[in-house]
C-alpha cells in the first residue's frame, strides 16, 4: 500500500474524471466539472486546470492552485486543492488547502494521511516569506477538524459557521 499524491494529469483522466462525477459536495467542499463530458474534462477541463497550477489564466480574483489526487497504489482516494498563494478572501476564509476524501475511503486515515502529503506540497509552492499554511472547515465537521490537529493545526477563529486553522509551514 503505497499513498501518494499526484497532481491532475491528461494520463489519469478516466479516473480523475470518474472523482468529480461521484463525489458530493459537502462541507463546502466544491465539486466542479460534474456537467460536463468526459471529452469537455479532457478538452477543456484539464487543460485550463494545468494553466491554473502555472499561475496561467486564472478567472479575476483567483489564485494559482494545483488539484492533487491522492491515491492508495491504483486506487483514488481524494482531492487536495492547494492554492500556492492567498488573496483577502482566502485569507479570511477557505485558505491554502481545501479536500475531499471519496465516502467509500472516509474513517481509514486517508484524510489525515492525505492532508501530511498536501502539506508538504503547499509549502513548496506557497511564497517563500509564509510561515503558516491557512485551513478553514465547517463547524459541523469535526472529523474534518481532526485531521487538521493531528497535523500540527491550531484553531485560531471561529464564527458560526467555520472553524480557522493555521499549521506551521514545514522546512522544506
Amino acid at each position: 500500500m503505497t499513498i501518494s499524491l499526484r497532481a491532475l494529469n491528461p494520463q489519469d483522466a478516466e479516473a480523475e474524471y470518474r472523482f468529480f462525477q461521484t463525489m458530493p459536495e459537502e462541507n463546502g467542499f466544491e465539486v466542479p466539472y460534474q456537467d460536463i463530458t468526459f471529452q469537455e474534462f479532457v478538452e477543456t477541463a484539464i487543460p485550463e486546470r494545468l494553466l491554473s497550477a502555472q499561475g496561467l489564466g486564472p478567472a479575476i480574483g483567483r489564485v494559482p492552485d494545483t488539484y492533487f489526487f491522492l491515491w492508495d497504489d491504483d486506487q483514488l482516494i481524494g482531492l487536495f486543492k492547494v492554492r500556492h498563494r492567498l488573496n483577502d478572501r482566502l485569507r479570511h476564509g477557505a485558505g491554502h488547502i481545501g479536500y475531499g476524501i471519496l465516502p467509500q475511503f472516509r474513517g481509514q486515515g486517508y484524510g489525515t494521511r492525505g492532508l501530511a502529503l498536501a502539506i508538504k506540497a503547499c509549502a513548496r509552492l506557497m511564497p517563500a516569506a509564509e510561515t503558516e499554511i491557512y485551513l478553514s472547515c465547517a463547524r459541523t465537521n469535526l472529523t474534518s477538524l481532526q485531521v487538521m490537529l493531528n497535523n500540527g493545526g491550531r484553531v485560531v477563529d471561529r464564527d458560526e459557521k467555520e472553524n480557522y486553522v493555521r499549521i506551521p509551514k514545514p522546512h522544506r
